[in-house]
């Protein structure tokens, strides 16, 4: 079995490819696809870039070309859940594009032709997922000072629930207030994983996401995003996929 870990920014997987037995890389598509052991088992790591149809043209790749049989999306998204902050993680259940309305002819949401809105994580792979997140050291890991500096508690927390995903960076307090308002069971917006779930579900392929959260998803959403992604979300993404697999590599 074969383990695909996606990832949409650089900083999300640095260093961790160098860790792979037989690391060998491959460009495809223009992407640059790492292949390679973790511990015996078969891993390829690749970064989808932003947003949906990157996400989905990478999954496919994956699938068909590179024969992942499992998926798992790493990274960023903004909180909308009231009870989600800055510095929890999200572990997506289901899966839905916010921004897909093909009204009248088919109900908002609803992906037309496929009579749903929602693609279902695959259980046993967010299980897998939740177990990593908790095997985390209480912090994440992160100097106390830096979580103190980005207003950080001093634990993250863990959700699971709802992630939509759209071709739109949410950076308004009243696009959040909308999202929340038509969707209010969603706990977190990013701009890939509802993509990569849809392509999955076709192929028949077990997918789930995680996802850090790095802002509420409103005004303040782009202050010091390189800064946190760099001291805060990249470290415990990097961290979080290391248990991930070490824990595959167990099984």
């Amino acid at each position: 079995m074969t383990t695909a870990i996606l990832s949409a920014l650089p900083e999300e997987q640095a260093g961790l490819a160098g860790h792979l037995q037989g690391l060998r890389t491959q460009v495809h598509a223009g992407r640059e696809f790492h292949l390679g052991h973790w511990h015996g088992h078969a891993v390829v790591f690749v970064l989808s870039r932003i947003g949906k149809v990157a996400a989905a043209t990478t999954a496919a790749t994956l699938i068909e070309r590179f024969g992942a049989s499992r998926l798992f999306f790493t990274g960023l998204a903004g909180g909308l859940g009231p009870q989600v902050r800055v510095g929890d993680t999200v572990i997506g259940t289901e899966y839905l594009q916010h921004d897909m309305d093909a009204s009248p002819l088919f109900a908002r949401h609803e992906v037309p032709l496929y009579g749903r809105a929602r693609f279902a994580a695959d259980a046993a792979s967010a299980a897998l997922l939740l177990a990593s997140a908790q095997a985390l050291p209480a912090g994440g890991g992160i100097d106390p000072a830096v979580r103190q500096r980005f207003g950080l508690g001093t634990a993250s927390r863990l959700h699971q629930g709802l992630i939509v995903s759209g071709d739109r960076f949410v950076c308004r307090a009243d696009e959040a207030h909308a999202l929340r308002a038509a969707l209010p069971d969603a706990l977190a917006v990013d701009m890939e994983a509802a993509a990569v779930a849809q392509v999955c579900h076709d192929h028949g392929a077990p997918f789930a996401a995680i996802r850090h959260i790095s802002d509420r998803a409103d005004d303040q959403a782009h202050v010091d995003f390189p800064a946190y992604l760099a001291q805060v979300a990249a470290l415990q993404a990097r961290a979080l996929i290391g248990a991930l697999l070490d824990r595959l590599a167990q099984a």
